[in-house]
């Protein structure tokens, strides 16, 4: 008889249904909260984005093109960071490939303060840029000092920013931290059709 390895992916899936079976056990509420979580980071970091947006059409005087720059602040953010989250935290968590809790804290900040606070002004700077020179609204640069000008133009937009990012930061770590806490707490409960005597 030969001596053989369990096969890795069996053991996967496994796991991951135990896991979904026991994040069904939780209370509404929880298991919204486990399986929205990257929403709502995403719907923080479509608010960052609109609000680069304002920031940079007042400092460059574009009037024109609301809806057309604003669409694309918010969603192309919120995509971004909602699948960043799901992809950084949510999905490794259910699968149990995320097993530390500061490990999930830290990865949570780092994607709301990247892909939540950070993506979505620096997106703003092209689309705002753009607009300026399409509709003549600001004076733009010579070739040659190009990047000192953006520089200049977005100190004070980070400035204002800052508060901002750092709240989506501190949101997505406190989310994962949440998750992780819940995930733990689904864990710990017993088999459904189990009775404990």
């Amino acid at each position: 008889m030969e001596n053989h390895e369990p096969d890795g992916t069996i053991i996967k899936e496994n796991l991951t249904d135990i896991i979904a079976r026991k994040i069904n056990q939780l209370p509404e509420a929880e298991r919204n909260l486990l399986e929205n979580g990257s929403t709502y980071v995403g719907l923080n970091a479509a608010l960052c984005g609109l609000i680069a947006n304002s920031l940079f059409r007042r400092i460059l005087h574009v009037t024109q093109a609301r809806i057309a720059a604003g669409l694309p602040m918010a969603v192309i953010p919120f995509l971004t960071a909602n699948v960043s989250y799901k992809g950084f935290v949510s999905l490794p968590l259910n699968t149990g490939d995320l097993q530390c809790e500061t490990c999930t804290v830290t990865r949570g900040g780092l994607v709301g303060l990247v892909f939540g606070g950070l993506y979505p002004v620096f997106l703003a700077i092209p689309v705002n840029g753009g607009l300026a020179a399409r509709y003549n609204s600001a004076l733009l640069p010579e070739k040659g000092n190009i990047l000192n000008y953006w520089i200049r133009i977005s100190k004070p937009v980070f400035r204002k920013m800052l508060f901002p990012i750092l709240l989506q930061t501190g949101f997505a770590a406190y989310l994962g931290s949440r998750q992780y806490k819940l995930l733990i707490k689904a864990l710990q409960l017993p088999e459904p059709g189990l009775e404990i005597e």
